[in-house]
């Protein structure tokens, strides 16, 4: 049966049932906007629903105890991360305590005390008690409620249906092409006219082969920029140590525990304790150890006697050697009992005030945090008799796509929100991606609540015909072989490449060469890429995807290395002549110092026919709003439509 094309008709439309796009959504319609529907592949899959940490954090303003704190310096905390616009920034930190107190209302347990102070605890990057957390399934439990509130508002979920592209004209969305993906003896395509557009699709994910994102998650940025969407940051991610086996990141407790970290041949032989063959003191191993408990992603800035040496060592052991590392809960680091006493009192204190100065690593886990042992053993591993096996994997895209205050990108109607959205800069304190997801629903649905629906939505039939061009054109992709599906080749091919190349490492010639491969492999897409089976068409759009994606990120690192960008953030850039960490690291660390010179400047890029457009600006400043209640009221009044109703 040849591939059929229906047609659908929604104003606002918003794809992806994360954290993100259930609150866009349930903020949409609690503005009064009915003309709405949710798409997605799979209602269960992505970030928000599979991922988590030993207690997955949220950010947000200090609402316990006599530390002081205000939006004003919750919005510098999250500027001073480098790279980051102000208006963006103000947006997050005066709408996280009413985002927060939300997701309260809708039944998520965070933590308060006997007088109803929601207590806190200092996470990465961080100078106040902000963060909070319902332990190891924080995003996910987010979801769920915000899933419930959706359903009770009877919101439609278009499920099993992957955008395949975004249909623009004239800087402006007309419509969204979608493959079902239920439908596997042939190939059906479902495209949508819609005026709005609300991406909550995650990062690009499928990018990477060494990863801590669920498999679930892929992202659709190639999509975006195919577009016209601008990227923004894109050269910042976030890395650090994570399972393997399942997919968990590393950090908090785990690390606080003090456990011992392993390496082993291939076949599991061959056992050696090898940060102590770098450190020789214990102590200083353990130390090192407890900090990236909240120093937890590599940090580029933390390599000089930090705790950061630490994933370069890992990096070191499985990348570069080719073993395999473990961390080891039965046994203390370097020596088989820790002395509390001589461990700096950072240190000392906490795990003293937590009550932990136990025998073992898996005693003082235990103590501290058990639903994190728990959650290993639900997935097959148990913490109490034998070692994790871990790796440094990308965790987190800093950058994303480029939008204003209301998360509205260059293209008009169409909207970004949660992580396919760059809002973060080169830092940011750990748990500010679930508030940032938060405040971009709350600041889409009200734009399109409240000014877009004021104005009529119209298409003329040359607009529609144009997009269906388009949308035929993508729809022929979608051709079986007669000969064997090379689909997963391709898919590992390019992960591989991206992460040999544009992970935590990264020098100018592996970049080069990386580009020019996906570029190679983009070229003969249509000729080379060959699938059997209809059930196949999904991750065959997937692939194209992240290609695009490549491309353009790939550029991005490039771009910024001849600007004379230096190591920052989770990535540490290489050249011959440049700084070497500490004796006994390779002569591939030797990395090219940050001077600081783009710290105040935003990257943007924009995908062409021919290649890729670079653009740098200066960061929008923090703004500073006029407070004066009356002048304040009245122009709330405005912007609510409120002064036209009582006229």
């Amino acid at each position: 049966m040849a591939s059929v094309l229906r047609e659908k008709k929604v104003r606002t439309l918003v794809v992806g049932t994360g954290a993100a796009g259930y609150a866009a959504a349930v903020r949409l319609h609690q503005y009064g906007v009915r003309d709405l529907a949710i798409l997605t592949e799979n209602v269960k899959a992505g970030t928000s629903r599979n991922t988590g940490s030993d207690k997955q954090t949220y950010y947000k303003l200090s609402l316990a105890g006599k530390e002081a704190d205000s939006v004003r310096g919750m919005a510098e905390e999250l500027f001073r991360g480098q790279c980051v616009d102000g208006d963006l920034a103000l947006c997050e930190a005066a709408l996280s305590a009413r985002c927060f107190f939300y997701l309260t209302e809708l039944g998520v347990p965070f933590p308060d005390n006997e007088y109803g102070e929601y207590i806190g605890y200092q996470t990465d990057h961080d100078r106040r008690r902000r963060a909070s957390s319902v332990g190891p399934y924080t995003s996910r439990i987010m979801t769920e409620c915000l899933e419930r509130e959706a359903v009770a508002r009877q919101i439609p979920v278009f499920n099993h249906m992957q955008l395949i592209q975004l249909l623009v004209r004239e800087e402006k969305v007309e419509g969204a092409l979608c493959l079902n993906t239920g439908i596997t003896d042939h190939g059906e395509f479902v495209l949508i006219w819609c005026e709005n557009v609300v991406l909550a699709t995650g990062g690009p994910a499928g990018m990477y082969h060494d990863s801590v994102y669920p498999a679930s998650q892929l992202g659709s940025s190639g999509i975006a920029f195919e577009a016209g969407i601008r990227g923004k940051n894109l050269t910042e991610w976030q890395f650090g140590m994570a399972s393997l086996k399942p997919r968990w990141n590393v950090s908090g407790t785990y690390m606080q525990a003090l456990p011992r970290f392993l390496s082993t041949d291939r076949e599991g032989k061959d056992e050696r304790e090898f940060l102590m063959e770098y450190f020789r003191d214990p102590v200083k191993v353990q130390y090192l150890t407890f900090l990236k408990g909240y120093q937890w992603p590599f940090d580029s800035g933390r390599i000089f006697g930090g705790s950061s040496l630490i994933d370069l060592l890992v990096y070191q052991e499985t990348i570069l050697k080719g073993r395999r590392v473990f961390l080891d809960f039965l046994h203390n680091p370097g020596e088989k009992t820790v002395d509390f006493e001589k461990l700096p009192e950072e240190a000392r204190e906490y795990l003293r005030s937590a009550g932990a100065c136990l025998g073992t690593p898996i005693e003082r886990l235990l103590c501290m945090n058990e639903p994190a042992v728990s959650f290993y053993l639900e997935h097959g591993v148990d913490l109490r008799r034998e070692p994790l096996e871990i790796a440094v994997c990308v965790q987190h895209n800093n950058g994303g796509l480029s939008t204003d205050c209301c998360w509205q990108t260059n293209i008009e109607g169409i909207f970004a929100a949660g992580e396919v959205c760059g809002s973060h800069g080169v830092t940011r304190p750990g748990g500010t991606a679930l508030n940032a997801g938060q405040a971009g629903a709350v600041r889409a649905a009200e734009y399109i609540a409240f000014v877009k629906r004021k104005k009529p939505w119209e298409q003329t039939e040359e607009t529609r015909s144009f997009c269906r061009r388009k949308a035929e054109k993508r729809m022929g992709l979608l051709v079986l072989s007669e000969g064997d599906s090379n689909l997963d080749e391709h898919r590992e091919k390019a992960g591989l490449r991206m992460s040999r190349a544009a992970g935590m490492i990264r020098n100018v010639a592996e970049l080069e060469a990386a580009l020019k491969e996906a570029e190679e492999q983009l070229h003969s897409f249509e000729t080379d890429v060959r699938i059997t089976d209809y059930r196949q068409g999904g991750m065959l759009y997937h692939l194209l995807d992240m290609l695009i994606s490549q491309k353009v990120y790939l550029s991005a690192m490039l771009d910024y290395i001849r600007h004379g960008g230096g190591s920052r953030g989770s990535a540490l850039y290489t050249c011959p002549d440049g700084e070497k960490p500490e004796a006994g690291l390779p002569e591939l660390y030797r990395c090219r110092p940050d001077d600081g010179r783009l710290g105040g400047m935003i990257q943007e890029v924009r995908l062409l026919s021919v290649g890729c457009r670079f653009t740098w600006r200066p960061v929008r400043p923090i703004p500073e709003p006029d407070e004066f209640f009356e002048t304040g009221w009245k122009a709330f009044r405005e912007r609510r439509g409120m002064e036209s109703d009582l006229s």
